[in-house]
């Protein structure tokens, strides 16, 4: 057994493949599990209306290729916040919050990486801040009949851009089945490239950190910096989570735009971005 897994985005790839091609392309590219999407489009959002077959079959595949889908990346709250002040929009987010957990369960995903703020399009105040709590609480409930694990994710946004942030509402639901997913590139910004800010947020977290998403920012920029490109410092943050015993990790980054998929070049990007990130495991002899 690995002492660490390494897995990929789903949005790495380009989208119109198929979800064994998916599965497929990310063993062969050497990663340990894929992560899947559940975004804010229709197309995305419709995935949680699978039927039995559908599942059967994506199950069925996921074990024929040897890659199994471990994550879900939930951003289709965006569009539906779980704090949204009109009641229809909330209404809608349990749904697809207890719809996301229900599937997890099926496909056999651990761990449902969950936005971290209370709306987006709109202005947050007291009120869906208020909002956010009460239905953030129902949804952790919902996820624990299941033993479905919910993770926040550190977003762009000022709501919960830290892990610090973030562990606040951890303590305040206390369950077990509430932890954080910490993005390193969006917690790098919010420390504004500062190293040692990115450690002591990390370290607040402490016995809460379920995984890591790895993904390279800039500032002001939050996402489609190539590796590289930006500044975050993936070797001591990957130091940092290896010792509060995180041992997930997850490769994000984007196959972008309406490229065509030319296969030479987004298997290329596939395989270049895996061993830049195995390389830094490697040096740190993780």
């Amino acid at each position: 057994m690995s002492s660490y897994t390494l897995g990929l985005y789903e949005k790495a790839m380009p989208k119109n493949l198929l979800p064994a091609e998916k599965l497929a392309a990310a063993r062969e590219a050497g990663y340990d599990f894929m992560e899947l999407s559940i975004d804010e489009t229709g197309e995305k959002l419709a995935r949680l209306d699978w039927t039995d077959a559908e599942i059967r079959s994506l199950r069925r595949i996921s074990e024929d290729t040897g890659m199994p889908i471990v994550s879900m990346c939930l951003s289709g709250h965006r569009r539906f916040p779980l704090g949204d002040p009109d009641k229809a929009i909330r209404e809608r987010s349990l749904e697809i919050i207890e719809k996301a957990i229900l599937l997890a369960a099926r496909l056999g995903i651990r761990i449902i990486q969950i936005a971290g703020y209370d709306v987006y399009y709109k202005t947050g105040n007291e009120i869906t801040r208020a909002y956010f709590a009460e239905n953030l609480a129902r949804s952790v409930e919902m996820a624990a009949v299941q033993a479905v694990m919910l993770a926040f994710e550190t977003m762009g946004t000022p709501f919960i851009n830290t892990v610090e942030k973030a562990i606040c509402w951890v303590n305040k639901i206390n369950s077990p089945y509430l932890t954080v997913y910490p993005d390193l590139g969006n917690i790098t910004c919010a420390a504004d490239g500062d190293e040692s800010r990115v450690r002591s947020d990390l370290e607040s977290g402490c016995g809460h950190l379920a995984a890591m998403h790895l993904k390279e920012t800039k500032p002001g920029t939050f996402r489609e910096v190539p590796y590289g490109d930006g500044h975050v410092n993936f070797a001591k943050g990957i130091q940092t989570a290896w010792n509060l015993g995180v041992r997930m990790y997850t490769a994000e980054f984007w196959w972008t735009g309406d490229r065509p998929a030319d296969s030479t070049q987004w298997k290329s990007l596939l395989l270049r971005n895996g061993k830049l990130l195995r390389g830094y495991f490697q040096h740190l002899r993780l």
